[in-house]
């Protein structure tokens, strides 16, 4: 990638709150902004993984019955 296209994609995560920044003298660094990710995960990611999870919490009970 290109020196600016990787600061287009910074510049596009930091108008959506995803990176902080700090400025250093002419310095300029960027931390992943770990809220707003998590909130992303709650409320995305977090109901496909339930499902995922009693599936498995109910085979391991299966299995445990067999032996």
């Amino acid at each position: 990638m290109t020196r600016q296209a990787v600061s287009q994609h910074l510049q596009i995560l930091e108008d959506a709150n995803l990176v902080a920044i700090v400025r250093q003298g002419r310095e300029k660094l960027h931390y992943l902004n770990p809220v707003p990710i998590h909130e992303i995960h709650e409320r995305w990611i977090s109901k496909f993984e339930r499902n995922r999870l009693g599936a498995l919490r109910t085979l391991k009970k299966r299995l445990e019955r067999d032996d």
